[in-house]
């Protein structure tokens, strides 16, 4: 069962001349180039075979995982309870991961070492809403914004041991509150993409007071102020990068129809094991590209979608 429906992709060509590298806000404020609006089919994730689709094959997975938390208002409670239950659903999923069979010491299976928990957002369409559901088709880090993020978050010493062995980066999306039929989220196959079809793109983050002392983004989202250029850089400093993805009529789109609050996507944004990286492993997925979308099908009274996303990393023994 498939839908057709409009996916926002980079346009190269519109970035203005002597513009060394694209840029965007996160808070959607702006950005220096232009996306290409492209009509491709999507299929539903419910329909295919579960064993076809994880992190390491296609670079993401559905995972029936019901949370304590439903309304996620309670920042501390989303810090606390909701991080536990991140950490324990990765754990359980990763650990039995197909890459990690016999790939420990003396032939055991490689088993995750460490997670460390170090952004969640909240999105709602609503005009309100610090957040809304981004329609361009991305990945969230490149590699070398995935290993800025290891550094950023751990002491130096054990970061540079980390790095050593395999490490994930993967975004752990769900809905909050009821399903997700409004403003669905779509991802892109790994294997039907190529490595010229990423763009690495520069995140820029509203300048804040308190930005050098704390670099805690998490659950501090501000709304874009009326004041702001959507051409201008002013008042903005680059603090990750990120990725735009290129058309390609190779790609093949599939979402979840209607999922629900009880379940859970799991989003990888990188993995040092992945196919074209040092060391990395043929077949491997690497990333997953992804965006919302609007589903042509979707009832007039639907619920506006609320979501929220918990990026991960996630470091193993070897």
């Amino acid at each position: 069962m498939s839908t057709t429906a409009a996916f926002n992709y980079i346009d190269t060509t519109s970035q203005p001349a002597g513009t060394a590298k694209p840029w965007t806000k996160v808070d959607a404020g702006g950005m220096s180039f232009k996306y290409r609006s492209v009509s491709r089919p999507v299929h539903d994730l419910r329909k295919e075979s579960a064993s076809e689709f994880n992190t390491d094959v296609s670079g993401f997975g559905l995972l029936h995982w019901p949370s304590a938390q439903k309304d996620f208002v309670d920042d501390d409670a989303v810090r606390g309870a909701y991080y536990d239950d991140v950490e324990a659903l990765l754990r359980a999923n990763c650990d039995t991961l197909a890459s990690n069979a016999g790939t420990g010491k003396s032939g055991a299976n490689n088993r995750v070492r460490k997670v460390v928990i170090f952004d969640h957002t909240i999105r709602r369409r609503d005009p309100e809403a610090a957040r809304a559901p981004v329609q361009q088709v991305h990945v969230d880090q490149t590699p070398a914004a995935a290993v800025v993020r290891v550094r950023r978050h751990l002491p130096p010493t054990e970061a540079e041991e980390l790095l050593k062995h395999r490490f994930q980066l993967i975004n752990v999306w769900r809905p909050i509150g009821h399903a997700a039929s409004d403003h669905p989220l779509a991802v892109i196959d790994w294997r039907t993409t190529a490595p010229a079809d990423f763009v690495p793109v520069d995140l820029l983050y509203p300048k804040r007071a308190d930005s050098v002392m704390d670099d805690d983004e998490r659950g501090k989202e501000a709304r874009p102020s009326e004041s702001n250029v959507r051409e201008s850089t002013e008042g903005y400093e680059v603090r990750g990068e990120t990725m735009g993805v290129a058309e390609s009529d190779q790609h093949r789109f599939y979402y979840v129809k209607d999922m629900t609050p009880d379940e859970a996507l799991l989003l990888k944004c990188y993995d040092s094991w992945g196919e074209g990286e040092p060391g990395g492993k043929q077949g491997l997925a690497v990333r997953t590209p992804h965006t919302a979308f609007e589903d042509p099908n979707t009832p007039p009274d639907a619920k506006p979608r609320e979501s929220i996303e918990v990026r991960a990393l996630v470091f193993y023994e070897e």
